[in-house]
């Protein structure tokens, strides 16, 4: 089913999501660094749903090669991420705007007008991630042209609410534009579950991970393969006055280790013999490098394993085509039962 052929009651419910994408399936691949590369990125566009390349710490002149290396393996549509955060994201709009790409990302903060504007203005459809009903309204007001929300069930980055949550808040108060649900997302009933609360899509990363055609190493494609949801958990913060950014990653030596070099550093700086700002940078860079040697080297010890509470769903590897054909068959049939 995974080439469109799907029941009428299936096909209405995501027609706004595949119009947007140009897809037949209005499922997209979360951007996932150093996992949503071309290979990854080509075959879930061939398969009928939309890839979206992960600029993540890509230089510009990387992403174009990146952006023209995909073009020559899918002639389907597919998005690129960036990171609002990036010190080059102007350039990386301008590769961007240069490629011709179709749809845009903008993760990681909220963009501001300027960049939605000059995306827009060379034709490409602009995507951002609202955590709440607030900054949702900003961003269309900023002119966005599709939302994407995404719950703390997601690996990586995370923020603190939940997507049934995020759904029950943003979904019936938005209709100005196409809104995609992420976080959490592995099997088709969940994706009928938000399509019936209004979703025009949704978005999945974990449950990709383990596609036959993703390049990760066969040993963090097992940690996810043998992974229970409880294993996914968000990396905790000791101390206040030394923030970090939740992310959702597997347990492993790695997460126990960045515990004692967070109570290691604190004492240092508690005894004066770092500064507060060099006490931050060194809990800052400990994962430095991590999610590539996991993904990459397979360093599945002490590297960083990026997943989403998702990754209990993961059963086995399979090739892209076959994920989707079960995805859409248990949407269906969700929706025919209903």
């Amino acid at each position: 089913m995974a080439d469109g052929t799907v029941s009428s009651r299936l096909d209405a419910c995501w027609q706004r999501g595949c119009d947007f994408l140009g897809a037949p399936l209005a499922l997209m691949g979360g951007a996932m660094s150093w996992v949503s590369e071309r290979n990854l990125v080509a075959a879930t566009s061939n398969a009928g749903a939309f890839g979206v390349i992960a600029c993540g710490s890509m230089p510009p002149k990387l992403l174009a090669e990146e952006i023209a290396a995909t073009r020559a393996l899918t002639a389907r549509p597919f998005g690129v991420n960036l990171i609002i955060l990036h010190p080059e994201i102007e350039a990386l709009i301008d590769v961007c705007i240069a490629a011709r790409v179709g749809h845009v990302v903008l993760a990681g903060g909220l963009p501001v007008a300027g960049q939605i504007s000059r995306l827009k203005a060379a034709g490409i459809k602009v995507m951002g991630f609202a955590p709440a009903l607030p900054l949702a309204k900003r961003l269309i007001r900023n002119g966005i042209d599709a939302l994407i929300i995404e719950g703390a069930e997601a690996g990586g980055h995370i923020g603190p609410v939940a997507t049934s949550v995020l759904a029950q808040e943003i979904l019936p108060a938005v209709d100005e534009v196409p809104v995609f649900v992420a976080g959490g997302i592995g099997r088709g009933e969940a994706v009928a579950s938000y399509l019936r609360m209004g979703a025009a899509g949704c978005q999945l990363g974990t449950r990709f991970v383990c596609a036959s055609e993703c390049v990760a190493h066969p040993e963090f494609k097992k940690a996810f393969i043998r992974a229970a949801a409880r294993d996914a958990v968000a990396s905790v913060q000791l101390d206040p006055a030394f923030p970090v950014i939740p992310v959702r990653a597997l347990r492993n030596k790695g997460t126990e280790l960045f515990m004692q070099t967070q109570r290691d550093v604190i004492r240092r700086f508690e005894k004066g013999e770092l500064s507060q700002k060099e006490a931050q940078l060194e809990i800052e860079h400990f994962w430095a490098g991590a999610l590539r040697r996991a993904v990459i080297d397979g360093d599945v010890e002490y590297g960083s394993l990026m997943a989403g509470q998702s990754v209990g769903m993961v059963a086995r590897e399979q090739p892209m085509r076959e994920i989707l054909d079960e995805l859409v068959a248990q949407a269906h049939d969700a929706l025919a039962r209903r």
